[in-house]
């Protein structure tokens, strides 16, 4: 495992104009959605929604996609199959992360917590770099 580099790093999400369009309905902007790295912890700041995992609870990132646009846009989307939760601004590319100890994310009670993550960063390599993670 490659060390994460050192302080905080905060990461765009990449936006399509069609997910854009989706996602300001639910109070979803490129102002109010971003992705933050520092020594200690990830930050997915997602509109009115919020995932914060220490580092050391992330055990994996891969790049992944394309991604259905039913299945994805708008707000953050939870997986039935694995309660993974997905933030998504294109149907592209992201980066899945995966946890070690699932993490809270969509409900605001913190009773559904998710074991991965789908992040549509602007620059999903540079993103599990700062995680400190190899790309799969």
């Amino acid at each position: 495992m490659t060390p994460p580099p050192t302080g905080p790093h905060r990461f765009d999400f990449a936006w399509d104009e069609r997910y854009r369009r989706a996602a300001r309905l639910v109070g979803v902007t490129p102002a109010k959605a971003w992705i933050e790295v520092d020594d200690t912890s990830l930050t997915v700041r997602f509109g009115w929604w919020r995932l914060t995992s220490p580092i050391d609870n992330v055990v994996d990132a891969e790049v992944t996609g394309p991604y259905g646009f039913a299945k994805t846009a708008g707000p953050p989307h939870l997986s039935l199959a694995d309660r993974g939760i997905t933030f998504a601004t294109n149907g592209r590319a992201g980066l899945c992360v995966s946890f070690r100890e699932p993490v809270p994310g969509i409900d605001p009670t913190k009773i559904i917590r998710h074991p991965g993550a789908t992040i549509t960063a602007a620059d999903p390599e540079g993103l599990a770099r700062a995680l400190g993670r190899p790309i799969r």
